[in-house]
């Protein structure tokens, strides 16, 4: 497919870096000259962008410099689930890959966290920098960085306090609760910072530094590959080991992020900045409820799908602990698919939210147009991928019994078998988010998780047993999508984009 090889190429990411330069030195001086829009406000016609980079450059350039960071960041975040996955698979065996699938939760919620304060902070930013109210601009991103760590440290103690009622309320069999427990005592300290890494990545990339956004994430992902090589296979550390090496990298990736937004460029940030104050607070969860929303409902939808898996493996030939096992390998690698998503609609949402709030409506569309092509194209790839190669993807993570592969290549094909569909569903609801109609954004967000898959987990198995679970995925799947559509549709038969 064109499109997947334009957004991984070498050449891409060399390009990418090669323009950083001219990128932020474009951002950091240019000053919005649009009128005076109520500060925290509604998006509204407050003024045009003038010659902000992001209003004149072509949107096709302009997808292309900001996405690739953004694909790039997105897949060094799931590098860590990745590369524990693959270790613990590797020296421990399926009992610690369904270990960290029932510890998984725990992380989505430092996600939908880092979204909620992120994207919610990064388009409020965008939004007021198109208007040109900077000292708005300055102070959603210090409000944005204070609430990200806060809420980081509070998980720190909720987790460590209940962590194992919490495991157990997840769905942990007997047999799994050990490793479990080992794991996520260990990675809850790391949340502050898995948290920053991920949100702040978003105030980087919208203060116009998307290859550096880039670089902060990878240089925590890379530690974390090399430390949990060493502790796991050489130290023979298991499960302590890779929980270990994974809030390392988040330190590093962590402190990095804090250093760029002591440094930005296009704005000056304060300690006065850093005071949380309702009228930016309120805006930026406002504008962050759809990505969060999505994820929290990510969370509930594992958290049932554990427990299912759980209830209806056990009255199966696979047992309680191979369904949540194979579901843990598997969400990881749809992860990565995911994450080029993600990544290409993160990367689209500057570029929308300053073309709104500057009013120039035609390069909203195209640039939504131009996403979407690039996101169909992804979604046929990974598609093909996980129909043809289902088994070989799974060995990769260690090896199982007859039973353990079986159910893993049924899974893989009927649970993930709308995959050519399910990049419609991140890029339509975050596009809504970054025009500043965050409800329409939320309803798209929760209308798979919530309003589809999760009623069809409870109901389908009571038919179908665990198969039902699996049919579940693409009935979901293919309704989202078309209401996606449906929205999409209406929302461009408005009369400003003609």
């Amino acid at each position: 497919m064109p499109a997947v090889v334009f957004f991984v190429s070498g050449n891409g990411v060399f390009m990418a870096l090669e323009e950083k330069e001219k990128l932020e030195k474009n951002y950091a001086g240019a000053p919005g000259q649009g009128g005076q829009g109520k500060p925290g406000g509604p998006v509204g016609p407050g003024g045009r962008g003038g010659k902000d980079f992001l209003g004149t450059e072509p949107t096709g350039a302009l997808l292309r410099k900001f996405t690739i960071p953004s694909i790039v960041a997105m897949l060094v975040g799931s590098l860590y689930n990745i590369v524990d996955q693959f270790f613990i698979g590797q020296s421990v065996g399926h009992l610690g890959n369904a270990a960290t699938n029932i510890a998984f939760p725990l992380g989505t919620l430092c996600i939908a966290t880092a979204l909620l304060c992120g994207i919610g902070g990064a388009s409020a930013f965008n939004i007021s920098m198109g208007r040109g109210e900077r000292d708005t601009a300055v102070n959603y991103m210090g409000n944005a960085a204070v609430m990200m760590v806060g809420i980081g440290v509070l998980m720190i103690l909720i987790v460590e306090i209940f962590l194992t009622p919490i495991l157990r309320f997840f769905g942990s069999p007997a047999d799994v609760l050990p490793y479990a427990q080992e794991y996520a005592r260990i990675t809850a300290l790391g949340f502050p910072f898995l948290i920053l890494t991920s949100g702040g990545g978003h105030l980087v990339r919208a203060d116009g530094r998307p290859t550096t956004s880039m670089l902060c994430n990878l240089s925590g992902a890379l530690i974390n590959v090399v430390l949990d090589w060493l502790f796991v296979f050489i130290f023979h550390w298991g499960m302590a080991g890779a929980a270990a090496a994974t809030i390392i990298g988040q330190y590093i990736s962590g402190g990095l992020i804090i250093w760029n937004l002591a440094h930005c460029r296009s704005v000056k940030l304060k300690v006065d900045h850093l005071r949380i104050r309702r009228q930016y607070a309120g805006y930026i969860l406002q504008l962050g409820a759809s990505p969060c929303s999505n994820q929290l409902a990510m969370a509930v939808v594992q958290i049932v799908m554990n427990n299912s898996l759980k209830y209806y493996g056990a009255r199966s030939i696979y047992g309680e602990s191979i369904p949540i096992a194979v579901s843990g390998v598997i969400n990881k690698v749809n992860m990565i698919f995911m994450s080029f998503i993600i990544g290409l609609s993160q990367g689209s949402q500057p570029i929308v939210s300053f073309n709104y709030g500057a009013c120039k409506y035609d390069r909203v569309k195209r640039t939504y147009r131009q996403a979407i092509t690039v996101g169909a194209g992804i979604a046929a790839f990974a598609f093909l991928m996980f129909q043809i190669l289902p088994r070989q993807i799974t060995q990769i993570f260690g090896d199982g019994s007859a039973e353990y592969y079986r159910f893993a290549v049924r899974y893989f094909r009927i649970f993930l078998f709308f995959t050519f569909l399910n990049f419609l569903q991140p890029l339509t609801s975050n596009f809504f988010t970054a025009i500043g109609k965050p409800r329409i954004g939320i309803v798209l967000s929760l209308s798979r998780q919530v309003l589809l898959l999760l009623p069809m987990i409870l109901i389908m198995p009571l038919i179908f047993g665990i198969d039902g679970i699996m049919y579940a995925g693409p009935v979901a799947d293919f309704t989202a999508a078309f209401l996606c559509f449906l929205f999409a549709r209406k929302e461009f038969a408005r009369p400003e984009y003609r």
